[in-house]
């Protein structure tokens, strides 16, 4: 334990030396002109790194395009064999190389540069050759690596993967990237039926339990029983939900007329004596995790789904776990 609360510690000063970096003036309009130039590019960010920053890199092209910014990552072996052929103009090339002397990603930096593709490097190393090859060179402190030898990349990695991720977050941000936008990117898992619309996976119109304000309390028992939800909505004139009567609005009903004869207790009381007026409802676009965590709150079981004060749908807490929201 001794030895992780150790690396941990040298995390910890790393990212204390990022924030006393970020209130640089060079850094802050390195950082501005980095967001400005990757926000305004027609094309795609092109992310290469070799070895450890390599697989940062990678990561990093799949947050940006999972983010609403174009990217994907090129290999700088692959480049020199054939892959430059596909960054153009309109690119923008994203380099990670911490030393800022990887020869691997010369033949990358020399075609940006002969093309006039924008090269924005993250290093830790400013006075480097890639840096002044560069467009735009953000400079990490040399933090302490994690490792007892300061020689495996773990503080060094740690803050070029938040530095891309701040950017890419930024980038989000300007886009408005919206938690709809996530569901088009991200349709599989509990992501994408977290970010599911609420009329995407609804019970339809046909399988709502619905009654008159006027029913009998037999006639709101049989709609319980025939759909099984545990909740009835009660319609005024117009259609519009005036209301809903739950299988413990039933319980406790019953329990307060223990000595009332069946005929009033079950024919002669009406939905609207009982029901629960204005309850919590839902709109077909709300996502799903929205919903979830609104019919937690309120200590529901199942809810309505309302277009026009009228009830189109209905989801249930199961139904919502059932599909993989959380």
């Amino acid at each position: 334990m001794t030895a992780i609360h150790s690396a941990f510690a040298k995390f910890r000063d790393g990212f204390i030396l990022m924030d006393q970096m970020l209130e640089e003036a060079a850094i802050q309009k390195a950082l501005c002109d980095s967001v400005a130039q990757i926000a305004a590019m027609k094309g795609r960010l092109i992310v290469s790194g070799v070895g450890k920053s390599g697989h940062v890199a990678s990561k990093l092209a799949s947050t940006f395009a999972s983010t609403g910014t174009p990217a994907y990552f090129v290999h700088p072996a692959e480049a020199s064999h054939g892959d430059l052929g596909m960054i153009q103009s309109d690119d923008i090339v994203l380099m990670l190389s911490w030393s800022g002397e990887t020869r691997e990603l010369s033949d990358l930096a020399a075609y940006s540069r002969r093309f006039r593709v924008p090269l924005i490097l993250i290093t830790g190393n400013g006075d480097s050759t890639l840096a002044r090859a560069s467009d735009i060179a953000l400079v990490l402190p040399r933090a302490q690596e994690a490792c007892p030898h300061n020689l495996a990349p773990t503080t060094s990695t740690l803050l070029q993967l938040a530095l891309g991720d701040a950017i890419a977050v930024t980038l989000l941000q300007q886009k408005g990237f919206s938690e709809t936008s996530f569901r088009d990117f991200h349709p599989g898992g509990k992501l994408g039926a977290s970010l599911t619309a609420v009329h995407e996976i609804m019970h339809g119109s046909d399988d709502l339990p619905l009654v008159a304000m006027r029913a009998p309390v037999i006639e709101v028992i049989g709609a319980l029983s025939a759909r099984n939800f545990g909740i009835v909505g009660v319609l005024d004139d117009a259609g519009a939900l005036a209301g809903v009567v739950t299988d413990g609005d039933i319980r406790r009903y019953l329990e307060s007329r223990s000595n009332a004869s069946m005929k009033t207790a079950m024919h002669e009381t009406r939905a609207q004596d009982i029901m629960t007026r204005s309850p919590a409802s839902l709109e077909p676009e709300r996502l799903s995790a929205r919903a979830l965590d609104m019919m937690q709150t309120r200590r529901i079981s199942a809810a309505f789904v309302l277009q026009d004060a009228r009830p189109i749908g209905l989801v249930t807490v199961l139904q919502l776990l059932n599909a993989g929201v959380a």
